[in-house]
């Protein structure tokens, strides 16, 4: 059932949610809204707008911390929700839950920080003071791939600067979307603060899309998906922030550490199956180490068991689905059409349940120019490029569309302390993977990754607030 104006609401259709770990599993079938749908849930948020802009910052404060405790108390339960549907191994998964329970927790505290400022006018007996004020209705779309942590942190964030929230989560995964909905429906919100309506992107999404009565929409998912969601609120003046992927660099140098390197590769390029925006699918290594490198990270992906998401001795699971995993293999075919070398995996696995399995792929001998180093696959596919020095492995890492993260791994301090700044990335790892950020600093990139205001952390005021300047004549 989808949540609207304080009520559960039946569908005309439901969908079935599959197991990528085991297709002969059924998650469960879940609610497909249509335009009437989502047409009620965004009057259920316009009519609570004004009565939740004026709540008491306490009252969001408890309604917040109260979602986040009982996240974190079943972590396990969630945690293995997730995995079931999205495919996830289960540590992941349970960490992805723990996660969107700090969210909610620390937007619960950001509920009773938020701060305007008081100064001095250049005029004499004036006062000038800058208020922050909610966006409004604030239009939720989330993508497949992180199905209660991306949920969280937007809609904790919004709630907690007094916006109602209409939701739309990814098709895919509306389990652990339903989840959450149903602990925010407990949470004590006024009605028609907090709706949730799953459904298809083309009815329920574009219908959210082009209402006057959503203020603003915060989405992440593809780059073509964002620039329909970007152009469509660009045109009737609603504020829009969105997340759109990434083609991120790993810079090796000579001097790194070879153990930490590949470790960094290993988990930035392939855990979470490679289905990451931040995932390091390009691994540009400078000729001192490169064959050491790609023989070491060859012998770990050797050791590194691809399993059923629920299997405690798995590190990566399937892909989320099939569709999905065709692409991937497509991609794999791309490159060597290209005249990649396979170094390792890229075949269809088998395993005792029927599922989305792949062996992750590490192509090496290859060019920035190729396709499968320019075009983000969402997968655990990788490309090792060979750079000569430090200079051309940090042009190479700029020289893409994208520049959400980047990492390096160097001993050297003046090369990480350069990178930092040369890096052409909204986040930059030095020796770490790519792949993994704290929830209470900003998160965003440039150029094809991402528009707009960044999200988590305090920063995530800028899109869920409008600033409005007050002068007062004494």
């Amino acid at each position: 059932m989808n949540y609207i104006g304080g009520q559960w609401v039946e569908a005309s259709e439901t969908n079935s949610n599959i197991n990528p770990s085991d297709t002969s599993d059924c998650v469960g079938r879940y609610a497909h809204g249509d335009a009437q749908n989502m047409a009620d849930a965004i009057d259920a948020a316009f009519v609570a707008k004004d009565k939740w802009r004026w709540s008491s910052i306490q009252s969001r404060a408890d309604a917040l911390d109260k979602v986040g405790t009982e996240i974190l108390a079943r972590k396990d339960e969630l945690g293995e929700l997730l995995a079931r549907e999205e495919g996830k191994v289960r540590s992941e998964a349970t960490g992805e839950v723990v996660r969107a329970g700090q969210v909610f927790k620390f937007f619960a505290g950001e509920a009773l920080r938020l701060a305007g400022e008081r100064i001095a006018s250049v005029r004499e007996n004036i006062d000038v003071e800058i208020l922050r004020e909610p966006t409004g209705v604030v239009g939720v779309i989330t993508p497949w791939n992180f199905p209660i942590a991306i949920p969280a942190w937007k809609i904790a964030a919004a709630l907690a600067y007094g916006n109602t929230v209409v939701f739309k989560p990814a098709d895919l995964v509306p389990a652990s979307a339903w989840a959450l909905s149903e602990m925010l429906s407990r949470a004590g919100l006024p009605d028609g603060v907090f709706n949730l309506v799953m459904g298809r992107g083309s009815v329920v999404g574009d219908t959210l899309l082009n209402s006057p009565f959503v203020h603003g929409v915060t989405f992440t998912g593809s780059v073509s998906t964002g620039s329909h969601v970007i152009s469509t609120c660009a045109s009737r003046g609603a504020k829009v922030q969105a997340e759109m992927g990434g083609k991120n660099p790993l810079v090796v140098l000579d001097d790194a550490d070879l153990d930490v390197a590949v470790s960094a590769a290993l988990n930035g390029a392939f855990y979470g199956t490679g289905q990451r925006c931040t995932a390091s699918s390009r691994l540009i290594v400078t000729k001192g180490i490169h064959d050491e490198f790609v023989a070491a990270l060859t012998k770990a992906l050797k050791e590194t068991k691809v399993g059923h998401a629920l299997d405690d001795t798995s590190k990566i699971g399937p892909v989320v689905s099939k569709s999905q995993l065709q692409q991937n293999l497509d991609y794999v075919e791309i490159g060597k059409s290209e005249g990649a070398e396979l170094a390792f995996g890229g075949d269809l696995l088998h395993r005792e349940t029927p599922g989305f399995y792949m062996q992750p792929a590490l192509f090496c001998e290859t060019e920035n120019t190729m396709r499968i180093n320019q075009e983000e696959i969402f997968g655990p596919v990788a490309s090792v490029i060979r750079a000569d020095d430090y200079d051309e492995a940090v042009a190479i890492a700029n020289d893409v569309s994208f520049g959400l993260s980047s990492g390096i791994c160097t001993t050297s301090l003046r090369c990480a302390s350069d990178f930092k700044h040369r890096s052409a990335a909204g986040l930059v790892m030095v020796n770490l993977p790519t792949a993994g950020i704290d929830y209470h600093v900003p998160f965003g990139g440039r150029k094809a990754s991402s528009y707009g205001a960044r999200e988590q952390g305090s920063y995530a005021r800028e899109f869920y607030t409008t600033v409005k300047t007050a002068y007062v004549n004494y």
